[in-house]
């Protein structure tokens, strides 16, 4: 049997005999995400977890130097990527067609301004000062949706649907990276570190799960009957 996810990959499972078992089937090695597949009521489906390890074998910085280089070299580039992220939803706002849409946008802007300040609370906590890196990725995919909203109708659903697959490509690149980084402050043995960028995570897979649930509960159904 095969099942298709939002991610566009495609996991095979055998049916489970026993109802509301659950059996890991993949983990993500940087974030720490498990899918899971569950049988309930004979309708299985696959949902993820983000799980932490409680004896995450660490290093110290003094052990690892290259690792601790890696480690600030990607806060650096989270850290350019959130600042202009947030001018950038700003002009999303703006562009969307959906009240709901335009809502999305202007909350996460103002969460991104707190990742914004998180950041530099880690940089803070690990003694190094918060200098921000070009990412070339971000910039491209800020570029992106400014396209999108440059080659769409203004006012159309079929708009919306393109600022939503433009912010959902930021919102894994995003998932990618804290995930990343999260894990690279456990094995560098940074805790507290850990558990604000994972609360970070957290919210962008928020994020993400919202924007599907617009482009799901309206958006592409309307702008599947535009002209």
């Amino acid at each position: 049997m095969k099942l298709r996810i939002n991610s566009g990959f495609q996991f095979y499972f055998r049916r489970i005999e026993d109802r509301c078992k659950e059996i890991p089937i993949h983990r993500h090695f940087s974030t720490g995400t498990i899918f899971f597949v569950y049988e309930l009521s004979n309708k299985p489906m696959i949902v993820m977890k983000t799980t932490k390890k409680n004896n995450v074998a660490s290093v110290s910085e003094q052990d690892s130097p290259a690792l601790k280089e890696l480690f600030v070299d990607g806060l650096k580039d989270i850290y350019w990527a959130e600042k202009h992220l947030a001018k950038a939803l700003t002009k999303l706002a703006k562009a969307a067609t959906s009240s709901d849409l335009k809502t999305a946008f202007e909350t996460h802007k103002q969460e991104t301004e707190v990742h914004v300040e998180r950041l530099e609370k880690v940089f803070s906590m690990i003694d190094v000062k918060a200098v921000a890196k070009k990412c070339e990725a971000m910039e491209g995919l800020i570029k992106e949706s400014e396209t999108i909203t440059e080659e769409t109708e203004k006012g159309t659903m079929v708009r919306d649907c393109g600022l939503i697959m433009a912010a959902q490509k930021v919102e894994h690149y995003e998932i990618a990276s804290y995930g990343s980084l999260r894990t690279l402050a456990e094995k560098l043995g940074y805790p507290e570190v850990a558990d604000l960028l994972q609360t970070t995570l957290n919210e962008e897979g928020e994020t993400d799960k919202k924007l599907t649930v617009i482009a799901e509960e309206y958006v592409n159904e309307e702008a599947a009957t535009e002209a």
